[in-house]
């Protein structure tokens, strides 16, 4: 089994200069002075417009992306993130108010309504208890994305999503 592996370039449709890259990367122009295409060889990559995983993200699995507008993207790739396969269970807690405060649900499995379904008004901290997790702005897994790791997120604000409302969650199953 190959590790994961993407491959950026400089111009769209794979054409200049290259770089292979198989895990966390803050600051593509380390490499690449522009990002324009990749291409997902193995695994399953967040990518972002900004350095150090900040700005908008998108999720990327295994294909070949011939620009970066293909997948919403309205500027070049800045960083990106490898995310680890994770087997076993999945487990978020959500939170109305930031700091953990105010009603909060235990998600074991997708939601795409999160409002609806648990008569929250709003997520704005959350805790990541096991593995791996994309949330989203609409319903339905609509509109732009976060991705979430294990951990505490005590305000949305702190990953540059401030005044995003977050709607629904998406497990991020290993079939990557």
């Amino acid at each position: 089994v190959h590790g994961s592996l993407i491959i950026f370039y400089e111009d769209r449709n794979f054409q200049g200069r290259s770089y292979e890259c198989m895990s966390d990367c803050s600051d593509m122009s380390s490499y690449l002075s522009r990002c324009n295409s990749c291409r997902v060889e193995n695994g399953c990559f967040m990518v972002y417009d900004r350095p150090n995983y900040m700005g908008n993200q998108y999720f990327l699995r295994r294909g070949e992306y011939s620009d970066y507008m293909s997948f919403g993207m309205s500027d070049s790739i800045r960083s990106c993130r490898l995310i680890p396969q994770h087997r076993g269970s999945y487990r978020i807690r959500i939170y109305e108010r930031e700091n953990f405060q105010g009603p909060n649900h235990e998600l074991m499995d997708d939601c795409d309504n999160i409002m609806d379904r648990y008569s929250l008004s709003d997520c704005q901290s959350c805790n990541v208890i096991d593995g791996h997790w994309l949330m989203y702005e609409q319903p339905h897994y609509r509109g732009r994305m976060v991705y979430l790791r294990p951990g505490e997120y005590r305000s949305m604000r702190d990953i540059g999503y401030s005044g995003m409302r977050l709607s629904s969650a998406r497990r991020i199953m290993d079939s990557c």
